[in-house]
């Protein structure tokens, strides 16, 4: 089968309109501050490969202005009429790329064990895996609470561990001591983690229940 000139010249055209697309989707705001989000990364793993107490307060003032991002670009993709296809690949993606390479940094650190780590990206990689196989047989697996939960606990565990050292915090006759920021992320990272693996099993559990309803929509049918 051949194409003429007129369907070559369209099939060029719609080329030509999907590139310019994606262009746009790219420099448009929310989609910059996404990929602002991964650009940062170097500085993060830099600042925090550092070590020192002033080091890992820049790095944890960088990381959470990323992860503020995170919540900005989302919202005004919606406000402004401006989520895109790319926007969706990227948002997620960028948000696993910086956990991910800070939780792994800290692990030769001591920070973090290296156990909890390996657990908590197999569980991404497997829910990825998970609704990337729904969505080519037309399922959309929604975020649930305990994900929504367990990232807010990741991004706060992570600022913990960034922080790195003993500080005293004292407010007016308020004096509650030293408190060593590294036992306080790990705590919120564990926690973070119990909600990962029951999302993960609730995500599962959909995924079961909405491929087994779409088998019986089609049943009468393939009958």
């Amino acid at each position: 089968m051949t194409l003429d000139g007129d369907d070559r010249t369209a099939a060029r055209d719609q080329r030509r309109q999907r590139r310019r697309s994606l262009r746009d989707d790219a420099v448009n705001l929310p989609n910059l501050l996404t990929l602002g989000r991964i650009a940062v990364i170097p500085l993060v793993l830099l600042l925090l490969g550092r070590g020192g107490p002033r080091d890992c307060y820049w790095a944890t003032w960088v990381f959470a202005a990323a992860a503020l991002t995170d919540f900005l670009d989302g919202w005004l993709a919606r406000r402004r009429g401006l989520v895109s296809v790319l926007g969706k690949f990227l948002d997620p993606l960028a948000d696993k790329l910086i956990v991910m390479a800070t939780l792994v940094w800290m692990v030769p650190m001591g920070r973090i064990p290296a156990w909890v780590v390996i657990l908590l990206l197999g569980r991404e990689i497997s829910i990825t895996a998970l609704r990337s196989i729904a969505a080519s047989d037309g399922v959309v697996i929604a975020a649930g609470d305990g994900g929504k939960s367990k990232a807010a606990l990741q991004m706060v565990g992570i600022v913990m561990l960034l922080i790195g050292y003993p500080y005293r915090l004292q407010y007016g006759f308020l004096d509650l001591g030293d408190i060593d920021f590294v036992h306080v992320g790990r705590a919120l990272i564990y926690i973070s983690l119990a909600f990962s693996l029951s999302s993960a099993a609730s995500y599962i559990g959909m995924f079961a229940e909405a491929v087994e309803a779409k088998d019986q929509r089609r049943a009468p049918t393939d009958a």
